[in-house]
């Protein structure tokens, strides 16, 4: 593994990082506050081709390899401080653009994923629903063929960009006595009758990207609209899931130096009896173990990234890569607090919307424990 970057790399990552500096943070604290979804700011990042990084060449895209990506998305984090925007644009890529790209055919991929790239339609993920859990197979959407169709009833909750999304890949269950198996994923227009958004759901955090529920009452698609075949369902999730909880949280890493560089100039600017507040170990032993929470976070997305760019999906290290930069996001998101005393629990310096954002990370995707669920299940347990 080589986790070096080039001068052409490096260039691009500083490029990323001060477009997102400079054009990404625009109204945040109202947005947070509103819990509003920017559709300018979303136009901005299709504009700089962000949704092309990772699409492979012949299918329009910038073909960048998995590790590239999980840098130029650092470099995101380290300029923007709109996690639910990045989020937003994670999901894009690693959950519903990764599904089209290995299970779509080609009319399917003109008609979603072209679209996507250039910014003129939004997909979300669908399939939470009220009562699974983080059981993901146990669905009660259902899709029963009829005729050239299939109908589809049932409701999804917690969907990502649902209420302003084009298209949704819905997974619903096609043959009940099949288990998993027996889950099927389709491609459904937000404009089919019988498809329904229901309201935002205001959150803790991540509140500038949109979610909310699905209901699917007697929506009716043609069977072309089924990604992959029938009964690969199960399939098409593990799939994207391995390629989200792996890369998803790229951005955080540029978060977590932003946050770094900011407490070591508090620290020592801060001034107590004329004595710099980072002089005492109980500030400069919370900002160590913030860079050292950054650097094996950095080095695990890379190892995730760098497996994927060989071809090599790994649900164990894509657990253990979710788990840890969630938790060290957090803890480093309140050790910022800690340093910066009251000034830290001020919605004006963001902090604070960091921690609440931060929190996101260690549920969506799959929550922490059933990613050491997953971890322990790899070894034996």
């Amino acid at each position: 593994m080589d986790f070096s970057w080039t001068d052409e790399q490096q260039h691009l990552y500083k490029e990323v990082a001060l477009f997102s500096e400079q054009s990404l943070g625009e109204d945040l604290i109202e947005r947070d506050h509103g819990s509003l979804f920017s559709t300018e700011l979303w136009k901005k990042c299709t504009e700089k081709n962000v949704l092309r990084w990772s699409v492979p060449l012949a299918n329009g895209g910038l073909g960048y390899s998995p590790l590239l990506c999980s840098y130029l998305m650092e470099a995101l984090g380290l300029g923007c401080k709109d996690n639910g925007l990045l989020f937003a644009l994670g999901t894009q890529m690693w959950g519903v653009q990764s599904c089209l790209l290995q299970f779509a055919n080609k009319q399917q991929q003109d008609t979603y994923l072209t679209p996507m790239m250039e910014g003129n339609k939004i997909g979300a993920y669908a399939i939470n629903e009220p009562a699974s859990g983080s059981d993901a197979f146990a669905l009660s959407t259902t899709a029963v063929p009829d005729g050239d169709d299939y109908v589809l009833n049932g409701s999804k909750s917690l969907i990502s960009m649902s209420t302003v999304a084009d298209f949704a890949v819905v997974f619903a269950v096609t043959d009940a006595k099949a288990g998993r198996w027996g889950i099927s994923a389709f491609l459904v227009d937000s404009a089919t009758p019988g498809f329904k958004a229901q309201p935002h759901e205001h959150m803790m955090g991540l509140r500038s990207v949109p979610f909310g529920g699905l209901l699917l009452d007697q929506c009716r698609v043609p069977k072309a609209a089924l990604l992959g075949k029938p009964g690969s369902g199960a399939g098409v999730f593990n799939f994207s899931q391995c390629w989200e909880r792996s890369l998803i949280l790229a951005p955080q890493i540029g978060a977590m130096s932003s946050q770094l560089d900011h407490c070591v100039k508090f620290a020592k600017q801060q001034k107590r009896n004329g004595q710099s507040i980072g002089d005492h170990q109980a500030v400069s032993h919370r900002i160590s173990n913030m860079k050292i929470r950054l650097e094996t976070s950095r080095l695990l997305l890379y190892k995730t990234a760098w497996l994927l760019s060989e071809g090599k999906q790994n649900l164990m290290e894509a657990a253990i890569t979710k788990t840890h930069i969630s938790e060290a996001f957090i803890e480093s998101s309140r050790e910022a607090i800690a340093i910066h005393g009251g000034k830290g629990y001020l919605t004006e310096t963001g902090m604070e919307r960091q921690l609440r954002d931060a929190i996101g990370g260690s549920i969506y995707g799959g929550t922490v424990d059933m990613q050491r669920n997953i971890i322990a299940g790899l070894l034996g347990l």
